[in-house]
């Protein structure tokens, strides 16, 4: 559980077995931070979940998508969304299939 000043990262169970099983990274942080920095900060300790998030051109990838407190980061500034301490990141994966 994140602390007051963490951002807590939600991670969708498809993508835990990138993060050591974790559903929910803390992620301290002094102040804002965009979620492109967040996901940096993740793919340091956890290269594999950040290709499966980002291109390799460091872009979203398409059947991602990233939530700031319950907002579609696609209809904010992207990557460039600022994230404040408290707040809560929810990454969900879509599923295709047939």
């Amino acid at each position: 559980m994140a602390d007051a000043g963490d951002v807590a990262l939600l991670v969708p169970s498809l993508l835990r077995q990138f993060t050591g099983g974790a559903a929910e990274l803390a992620l301290a942080v002094e102040g804002p931070a965009t979620v492109a920095e967040l996901l940096d900060t993740v793919g340091a300790a956890h290269p594999i979940f950040n290709r499966r998030v980002r291109d390799e051109t460091g872009a979203l990838r398409r059947y991602v998508n990233i939530y700031v407190a319950g907002e579609d980061v696609r209809r904010r500034d992207g990557l460039a969304t600022v994230v404040l301490p408290g707040q809560e990141v929810m990454v969900i994966q879509s599923v295709a299939g047939g």
